[in-house]
């Protein structure tokens, strides 16, 4: 019995980059009334975003590169579909930013699982580490301070303790900084940088970066992270290394989350 297998439709290169473009808007579009309208409709929305890339590219031949960006864009709606819709409440609320990161994490690591990227290629290398470490400390430190101002966290704690301090370092920097940073700079980035060369693919991705941040609904914070994931992303590009990225973002939250919402206070004392 001979079974024909049907051949896949071109999309052809302006029809793919439409493609791309669409799911930029979709998971912006989703991502706005995720923050600022209803919870449940950004989910279902985000299910309905990682349902049609997927059977886009299962009918359509949208070429090689333009195939696994939009694989790698998809991996946002599906972090947004775990991590919102899973009964976390049965999780101490100490270990939620790590169970939830955790998933992140696992989604990056199945991405580059099946597309068997190499994980130094990614930018999980040795070389110069304590190099790009060093300048991540000096450019996350006054990140931090900058965001802390524009948000104003209270703090979670009455007081810093060494416990609480250690914690949050060993969550920011293995679990917020490795994924975010494996996610944005390390995946989609580069991906899109197959596509449509690096210097759009950075601020594509920043662009991204700043969209999941509406969940704080500042306009003042979207703009801050924007320009903080093409500044990540730069340094990504230059370095060929996530380790510097790392550390920025890791301390970069340290700062603004575990430090200044307890020190802030005294410095205003202080001068007033």
């Amino acid at each position: 019995m001979n079974i024909t297998l049907l051949k896949k439709s071109e999309l052809g290169h302006a029809g793919s980059i439409f493609f791309i473009t669409l799911i930029f808007a979709s998971i912006t579009a989703s991502e706005y009334i995720f923050a600022f309208r209803d919870v449940s409709y950004g989910i279902v929305l985000s299910l309905l975003i990682t349902l049609c890339i997927y059977i886009i590219i299962s009918i359509f031949d949208v070429g090689r590169n333009f195939t696994r960006s939009a694989e790698s864009l998809a991996l946002i709606p599906l972090y947004v579909l775990f991590t919102a819709s899973l009964p976390w409440f049965f999780i101490d609320q100490q270990l939620l930013l790590p169970a939830v990161y955790s998933i992140i994490l696992a989604l990056c690591f199945w991405h580059v699982y099946e597309h068997d990227i190499d994980l130094k290629g990614l930018g999980f290398i040795k070389d110069k580490a304590l190099k790009y470490s060093i300048i991540g400390i000096l450019l996350g430190v006054p990140t931090g301070v900058i965001e802390y101002l524009i948000l104003m966290p209270a703090p979670s704690f009455p007081s810093i303790e060494p416990f609480n301090l250690l914690r949050d370092v060993i969550y920011m920097l293995l679990f917020v900084g490795v994924a975010e940073e494996m996610l944005f700079r390390g995946i989609i980035q580069s991906d899109l940088s197959r596509v449509f060369g690096w210097h759009k693919a950075i601020v594509a991705q920043g662009f991204l970066f700043g969209v999941l941040h509406m969940t704080w609904r500042s306009s003042y914070e979207i703009a801050f992270t924007f320009f903080a994931g093409i500044l990540l992303g730069y340094y990504y590009y230059r370095t060929k290394s996530l380790v510097g990225p790392i550390i920025w973002h890791g301390v970069n939250n340290v700062i603004l989350v575990s430090v200044m919402p307890y020190i802030y206070p005294g410095i205003l004392s202080w001068f007033s």
